[in-house]
């Protein structure tokens, strides 16, 4: 691990020195890539130097063990290494978990969609209620979330709504989320009080940019239509939505957020972008095995993660085994203890499977 920490010290150097050069000034998208790995790398470096600094003092303790003859000051050093041992286990935990490899994705923006699954109306109505639940999560957080596409249900729910959230590390906190969503209540529309269960699937992609994923623009077909639902004079008067079907793949992209055609052309080829990561993504995901022996983070939309439970007030994460009894909290909002646990989860099984030695 020292050998590990070493290398970081001396990029976290290097790049101290680089940013200090004038001529990486001129460039402003290396400068902001280069200044944010300097502060991802200042917090293991000083993080990694009191670590030093307790283990110098471990040693030095050791030596006065050895040499010294005076009963006092050798009861003195036994109570210092009482005192040190534990701080060197602790930092030592810590360097750990701070070098575990990131997702370079977590920094990114994210395409957030949420689909009805069974249940009917009732599915529709919580597709409404997760998104009301990311919106104040996005609040929380002070993250912007724009609304791209959306298709109502019959019963006032929704059958699928699409988003575009931005802000800081939104991949690395939403990607928890992606999978199926139960919810076990009773319905409005039951007359006998019976407890249904209905579900729906919510994927969330990271937003990549035009040079991390291609697209033939021959392979693209564009249809413009009439907007729906508020929006102003604009709608229903102007083709100002876009439609873009990838030929290729089949995938089809709707946005009507902004009255331009123009801005909504640009955000429904952000998503498409997205979308075709994904099918890349698990392409090479399935060709070089599962990288992961759990379900925490593989971000399978198949994948049943979390029931509400509105009779018992309770909500549970599946893949970690994490239940709360405050319900109408967390559709308030507050899924960031999920978040917590599940990257902790997440943490644990990167050290056992490739542990740093």
């Amino acid at each position: 691990m020292i050998e590990k920490l070493e290398a970081i010290r001396e990029r976290f150097e290097d790049v101290s020195k680089i940013l200090l050069d004038p001529a990486t000034m001129t460039d402003m998208s290396k400068y902001s890539k280069l200044n944010k790995e300097y502060k991802e790398l200042e917090k293991i470096v000083i993080k990694y130097k009191e670590y030093k600094n307790v283990l110098e003092n471990i040693s030095n303790t050791k030596r006065i063990l050895e040499t010294e003859k005076d009963p006092d000051f050798r009861e003195m050093a036994k109570a210092e290494l009482d005192e040190l041992y534990p701080r060197e286990e602790i930092l030592e935990d810590e360097l750990k978990k701070m070098m575990i490899p990131k997702d370079p994705n977590d920094s990114k923006d994210a395409i957030l969609e949420i689909r009805a699954g069974t249940g009917g109306d009732e599915a529709g109505i919580f597709v409404g209620d997760l998104f009301r639940m990311y919106q104040r999560f996005a609040e929380k957080k002070k993250w912007k979330l724009s609304v791209l596409d959306l298709t109502e249900a019959s019963s006032g729910g929704y059958k699928e709504i699409i988003c575009q959230v931005s802000g800081d590390d939104v991949y690395g906190s939403l990607k928890f989320e992606s999978g199926v969503h139960r919810v076990q209540r009773v319905p409005a529309t039951e007359t006998q009080g019976r407890i249904h269960t209905s579900a729906a699937s919510v994927a969330v992609l990271p937003e990549m940019e035009e040079v991390e994923v291609e697209l033939n623009m021959n392979d693209i077909r564009k249809d413009t239509f009439c907007s729906s639902g508020p929006g102003g004079q604009s709608v229903n008067t102007t083709y100002s939505a876009v439609r873009l079907t990838h030929i290729p793949s089949g995938i089809v992209v709707s946005c009507q957020d902004e009255k331009s055609q123009i801005k909504n052309f640009e955000k429904a080829l952000k998503v498409l972008r997205s979308r075709i990561y994904e099918i890349e993504l698990k392409k090479h995901n399935d060709a070089v095995g599962a990288q992961r022996k759990s379900m925490v983070g593989s971000g399978d939309r198949s994948d049943k993660i979390r029931t509400y439970n509105y009779p018992q007030g309770r909500v549970t994460d599946h893949r970690i085994g994490y239940t709360v009894h405050n319900l109408p909290v967390v559709m308030d909002g507050e899924i960031q203890d999920f978040i917590e646990e599940l990257r902790i989860a997440e943490n644990a099984e990167k050290l056992k499977d490739g542990s740093i030695d």
